[in-house]
C-alpha cells in the first residue's frame, strides 16, 4: 500500500488516527487545511451567501495540495496517509450549494477529478451523528457549534451514495462507535490492524468491533 485515505464525517476522527497512523508507521501525511479558509466562519453564520466561495476555495486548495503530494514521493517515506480524499469536495457542495451553483461546480470538479490519483485503501470511520456532535461541542471550535444533525445526516448519505457509485475503488467502513482509539492502545491496534493485515478487494467492506 504507498496511498491510504482515512475519511470520516465532521467529528469522526479521521485527523487523529490520520497523525497517529503516520507517526506510528514514519509515513508522510497529508492533512487538510482548512482552519485559514475565511469563507469557513461565514458559511456557518450564513450559508446561502458563503456556500458557493467556499466549495471553490476547498476545491482549489484541495487539488493544489493533493497534487503536489501525491506526485512528489519519498524514498524515505514510501506510505502517505491523507485524512481527506478529493471526492470530499463533490459531496460537502452536493449538500450546501443550490441546484445551479451546484452544477457549475461540478463541471469545474470533473475537469480536475482524473488528474488526481487514486488510493489503494479508502477507510472511512462511521460513527453515529448523536456522537459526532458530542465530539463536536468537545472540541470547541465556535463556527462548528451551529452544526445541525440534519446537516451531518445529509453529509453522511453523500458518502454512502459515492462509495455505491465506484465499485472500482477500495472501500473499508469502519465501525468505531465503541471504541476510543485515542484512550485505548488495545483499539487503536484493532483499527490499525484492521487496515494493514488485510487485504481488501473493490467494493465496499464493513467492518464493527
Amino acid at each position: 500500500m504507498q496511498y491510504l485515505v482515512i475519511e470520516g464525517n465532521i467529528g469522526a476522527g479521521k485527523t487523529t488516527l490520520t497523525k497517529m497512523l503516520a507517526n506510528d508507521l514514519n509515513a508522510r501525511v497529508v492533512l487538510e487545511q482548512f482552519a485559514d479558509n475565511p469563507f469557513l466562519p461565514k458559511f456557518y453564520n450564513d450559508p446561502q451567501r458563503y456556500s458557493f466561495p467556499l466549495e471553490l476555495s476547498f476545491l482549489a486548495e484541495r487539488y493544489k495540495q493533493l497534487n503536489a503530494e501525491l506526485r512528489a514521493g519519498s524514498l524515505f517515506h514510501p506510505l502517505l496517509i491523507a485524512d481527506y480524499f478529493f471526492m470530499k469536495s463533490l459531496i460537502f457542495a452536493q449538500n450546501t450549494l443550490a441546484k445551479d451553483e451546484f452544477n457549475l461546480y461540478r463541471q469545474i470538479f470533473e475537469i480536475i477529478y482524473n488528474s488526481i490519483p487514486k488510493p489503494d485503501l479508502y477507510v472511512y470511520l462511521h460513527v453515529p451523528v448523536e456522537r459526532l456532535m458530542s465530539n463536536i461541542r468537545k472540541r470547541g471550535r465556535e463556527y462548528e457549534q451551529s452544526i445541525t444533525p440534519g446537516y451531518l445526516e445529509t453529509i453522511q448519505q453523500g458518502y454512502f451514495e459515492f462509495f455505491k457509485q465506484h465499485p472500482d475503488y477500495s472501500f473499508l467502513i469502519i465501525d468505531i462507535s465503541g471504541l476510543d482509539f485515542v484512550e485505548n492502545q488495545l483499539d487503536y491496534s484493532r483499527i490499525k490492524s484492521a487496515i494493514f493485515d488485510q487485504t481488501y478487494n473493490k467494493g465496499v467492506q464493513r467492518l464493527s468491533f
